[in-house]
């Protein structure tokens, strides 16, 4: 079964080196966003990438490869992920870095098996 629906992308980029309670950045987010019953989060890990800093991050450079950037993807409706940013600033504040949000506009399409029949 297909149903669809308008919601928003959150997007949070962030360096891997980053972590918060002695783990990475990246899953303390995933945790909490599964804490707090978001539909779903996915963490992709870049092949190259700057930031603010200007500096290229990237596999071909060996003492820079340590830090690659990671993005977070959450798909949700606007109200629960705007709800979540103040767990992510609080994140951020406690890993004492950097990073970037940003919020999109997306088309939620999902897909779902059809139920079995019981016989």
């Amino acid at each position: 079964m297909k149903t669809s629906d308008i919601g928003k992308l959150l997007r949070i980029f962030i360096g891997e080196s980053d972590h918060v309670h002695g783990k990475p950045l990246y899953e303390a987010i995933v945790l909490e966003a599964r804490k707090n019953d978001l539909a779903g989060a996915t963490v992709l890990k870049c092949v190259a990438g700057f930031g603010a800093s200007s500096r290229i991050h990237t596999a071909k450079i060996l003492r820079l490869s340590e830090d690659m950037p990671v993005i977070i993807e959450i798909v949700d409706s606007e109200e629960k992920l705007r709800a979540f940013i103040p767990v992510i600033d609080g994140l951020f504040d406690e890993a004492n870095c950097g990073g970037l949000l940003t919020l999109e506009l997306a088309e939620i399409v999902r897909y779902q098996p059809k139920k079995k029949e019981m016989k």
